[in-house]
């Protein structure tokens, strides 16, 4: 915003955190070759790294979680295929979406009962299950497990394939203590991003079967994404996951934190009942302002945060800020709350 100095405690995302002096070291010495054709070791090793830890046979590296999730839709369905999604779970590729609005996020299977669609000319064919886990727009939500494989069993009963968006898988395996190839095991392919609360600058991943990874290259050359000396950004998102999966935990307390001080006050109010992981969502009262307006007084006391709708802000811990700094931003939203 031009004229507003940079905010002293950035809460607006966990993309907002820059890579560590170690980190940058990692890429500065990476080993690298032309991935396109293979020839990248350090992007291989990081490929190979995570598809073990998830327990699949194979990984593709890709510049964005955007374009993961979209290669996993191609890969799984054709256009004009129909997809069954959280109805807060965005999707594209020329799909129809049948979404069900759940509970905090959570579908229940009852829900499911009558969903696939008869074969029919006058209807699209039914061929995937998505689901998000942590579930993003419902503040960092760790899906049940029992649920996550009912679910997944229901889909797999159906004949449906079944993708998970789990851009914050290791926020859940952090939250939860169940392992990711434990989660992963129930879908077909998983998408992994680096750049949120790995805090590696850029990057996601796709697992699957060593056959669904290969189409999945293909897919990736197509949209764009066949990078090239991408070994200085795999040695990135391999450094995070060597040392930045098991500090989680330490940003879901400073979120407890913040969550504290939201329910001590009288004019802001959690949007859910449960802070699981590292996002908080809140509700501002209307005698205090938009969530914009809100977000603006925060702003002008060095602290950042996303106004999500009218009312409601979005705030992310990380790695870029600290424990004293979340208690500050609990003081300072006592104090604002309470006007």
């Amino acid at each position: 915003m031009k004229g507003v100095s940079p905010p002293r405690i950035d809460l607006l995302s966990d993309t907002v955190t820059k890579p560590t002096p170690a980190m940058r070291e990692a890429m500065a010495c990476a080993e690298v070759g032309d991935d396109v054709f293979g020839e990248d070791p350090t992007v291989r090793r990081l490929e190979e790294q995570l598809s073990a830890l998830l327990g699949h046979q194979d990984a593709v590296f890709v510049p964005s979680g955007t374009m993961s999730n979209q290669i996993a839709l191609r890969l799984h369905c054709r256009p004009g295929d129909e997809l069954i999604c959280e109805a807060r779970h965005a999707q594209l590729s020329g799909l129809a979406i049948l979404p069900i609005a759940g509970n905090a996020g959570v579908i229940e299977l009852a829900q499911l009962d009558d969903k696939i669609r008869p074969d029919n000319v006058h209807f699209p064919v039914t061929r995937l299950l998505t689901l998000e886990n942590t579930h993003n727009r419902c503040g960092g939500r760790v899906l049940p497990y029992d649920n996550v494989s009912a679910i997944c069993r229901w889909a797999k009963e159906h004949g449906l394939a079944t993708h998970l968006d789990g851009s914050r898988l290791f926020n859940a395996v952090a939250a939860s203590g169940i392992p990711a190839a434990d989660w992963s095991q129930h879908f077909d392919t998983v998408n992994i991003c680096f750049s949120k609360s790995l805090g590696a600058p850029v990057g996601s991943a796709l697992s699957g079967t060593a056959e669904m990874i290969r189409v999945a290259r293909r897919h990736r050359k197509l949209l764009g994404g066949g990078m090239r000396q991408s070994g200085i950004l795999a040695a990135a998102a391999l450094y995070a996951l060597e040392h930045h999966v098991d500090r989680l935990p330490e940003d879901h307390a400073k979120a407890q934190v913040i969550a504290d001080a939201i329910r001590q006050s009288d004019g802001l109010e959690l949007a859910f009942e449960t802070v699981d992981t590292n996002i908080v969502i809140f509700e501002v009262a209307e005698r205090l302002g938009t969530a914009a307006d809100f977000c603006d007084a925060l702003r002008q006391q060095g602290v950042r945060m996303m106004p999500v709708s009218r009312q409601r802000v979005r705030a992310v811990t990380h790695l870029d800020v600290s424990l004293e700094d979340c208690r500050e931003v609990a003081e300072i939203l006592c104090r604002s709350g309470d006007t």
